[in-house]
């Protein structure tokens, strides 16, 4: 599998192949869960806030697997598929920092 670097990030993204494996099977395991029903079930996004139609909705990484995230309740929301495929492997931090540079703001000042 190959990641494509958005111009915002100049590292490149590692990751254990065999670890990833894993990690997206168990992804696959709790798409079908009712855990993850009643979470997407809301329609809302969790990054731009905006309602979709709950199948529109997609299971996002917070932490991406390729940066060392896991398959957990805990880094899985259901984001819109606008905002999965901006964020792509962005950690939390240069996703706020992202949408910081398209808004103008000053990271500094917020």
């Amino acid at each position: 599998m190959k990641f494509n670097e958005p111009e915002h990030i100049s590292h490149p993204v590692v990751y254990d192949p065999a670890v990833f494996k894993k990690e997206k099977e168990k992804s696959r395991k709790l798409r079908s869960s009712a855990w993850w029903k009643k979470k997407r079930s809301s329609g809302i996004c969790y990054y731009c806030r905006k309602k979709f139609k709950p199948a529109d909705l997609t299971m996002d990484h917070v932490i991406p697997l390729s940066r060392g995230g896991t398959s957990s309740r805990e880094n899985i929301v259901p984001c819109c598929k606008d905002c999965n495929k901006k964020k792509s492997y962005l950690l939390p931090a240069e996703w706020t920092e992202y949408l910081n540079s398209l808004s103008g703001e000053n990271p500094a000042e917020v």
